[in-house]
Formats: structure tokens, sequence, C-alpha cells
């Protein structure tokens, strides 16, 4: 049987740009909402949101239902949570904090098929069209469509963003530059030149290696994020953008009482 070829990969490999939400609030409704808006990824967080698996899966059918993929960023641990959001079908994983080559590698042995890794064969949910898929066919499909992202946050992974972005298996180097402000000591100062020279090395780095490169910002800085090489950006978040409607809306009852 036959499987369409994801989106957000065809808009990669198109040198087109890629833009998520990230979902605090892990409801279908929510990421409903935001597929219908038009963005192309829906960023479901596990890393920092007491969230469970079945929860996710709801949040990427419902994204799918309106032509959205998802993308989670998983937790540190054990294999099982690096695949299972892949054996969902979701478009992509992302793994914070990679410091080294050597965990670069470590995340591409446990998500990627032979002939990149050991990612164990199953096939039998939704990744594999629930065993409809040759074996053969499920493999090359997913190593191909669906993308391993690693999360570069750290003055260490800087130190070998080289040796990072040489290792096969890995499809995007994902900058956090908060937690890479964080790591340097200065937490609330992303603007820090050492911040922004780093996000400047990563998408230089991608690039070097046939990589992709992804970041955080806003709507503002696509374009100079795209001209500095990053394909993907994650522009806001869901409680953020709640929070911002609710004061507006607030202002705006209070502008009409004439307070």
């Amino acid at each position: 049987m036959n499987k369409p070829n994801s989106k957000v990969v065809e808009k990669l490999r198109n040198d087109e740009m890629v833009t998520s939400v990230k979902l605090n609030i892990h409801h279908p409704i929510i990421a409903a909402q935001v597929a219908m808006a038009g963005f192309d990824l829906i960023w479901a967080d596990m890393e920092h949101i007491p969230v469970d698996y079945n929860e996710i899966n709801q949040v990427f059918l419902a994204a799918k239902a309106y032509g959205a993929e998802t993308i989670v960023r998983v937790p540190r641990g054990c294999y099982s949570n690096h695949v299972r959001p892949l054996e969902m079908d979701c478009a992509a994983i992302m793994v914070p904090h990679v410091m080294s080559a050597e965990d670069a590698r470590n995340v591409a042995y446990m998500t990627k098929f032979h002939p990149i890794g050991r990612r164990a064969i199953d096939g039998g949910f939704a990744d594999g069209l629930y065993c409809q898929m040759g074996t053969a066919e499920y493999i090359e499909y997913a190593n191909k469509e669906r993308l391993t992202v690693i999360q570069i946050e750290d003055f260490e992974a800087l130190e070998q963003i080289d040796e990072i972005a040489a290792v096969p298996g890995i499809d995007m180097l994902f900058f956090g530059p908060a937690d890479f402000a964080h790591s340097l000591g200065v937490p609330t100062r992303m603007d820090d030149e050492r911040v922004v020279k780093a996000r400047v090395k990563v998408a230089e780095a991608a690039r070097k290696y046939g990589k992709y490169a992804g970041t955080v910002g806003g709507p503002g800085v696509l374009k100079d994020y795209y001209d500095m090489g990053y394909r993907y950006v994650n522009v806001s978040a869901d409680v953020a953008i709640l929070g911002r409607s609710f004061q507006e809306i607030k202002e705006k009852c209070q502008e009409a009482m004439g307070k």
C-alpha cells in the first residue's frame, strides 16, 4: 500500500520555510485550530509538559485531519521514548540537549533503520499502515520521510558542532537560544553576542553537512532567519497566544467602559 510523502519534508527539500506553534495545552481542539490556521507543524512537548502518549496521539490525529503534521519533543530516556511518536506517524521527533557527537550517534542509532541505525522493526502501528506496508518499503519510507531532530542548546555541544552535524541519520540541528544563554550563565540574555554568533554557527554547520537548521523566533525574524540558513522556525506557543488575546480583550472592555 502506497503512503503519501511528508508535506513538511517536501517543503524542506524545496528550500521553503516551515513554521510551527508549540503546544503546552495538549488538546485536540487546540491542535485543530493551529492546523486550520495553516501552520505546517504542531510542536507537541513531552520534555516539560506532563502529557502521555495517548494525548500526543489525539493531538496528532486532530492536526492531521486539518492538513498539519506533528513534531514531538521527546523526554531524554529510554529507546521507547524516542520511537513511540514515530510509530504514531508523527513527522519528526526532537531530542533535547544533545551534548556531543557520541550522543548524536546514539540518537540516530535508536531512531533510524538499517543501514543507518538499529531501530527495532515493527510496522504494526500507524507509521507502517498497520502492517499494510512491506518491510522494505516501510524501512525506506521511515528513513527518508521522518525526521530526527536534535537540539543544540548548550555551549558544550557548540564546541563539537561540526562533529555533531556530520553524524549520519541526524536530519536537523535545532538551536535553542534560551537554554544556550542559560548554559553561558546569562539566562535572560538571548541577545548576548555569544548567543547570536552561536545561532549563525549552527546554521552554517547544518548547511555544510547537508542538514536542515531549525530554531525559535517570532514572525518578524522569519526572513532574517531564512537568509541565515534556517528552514524551520517555531513562531509561538498556545499559552502565549491565549494570554495575549485575553489581555487584549480585557483592555478593550476597560476602554469601552471609559477606564
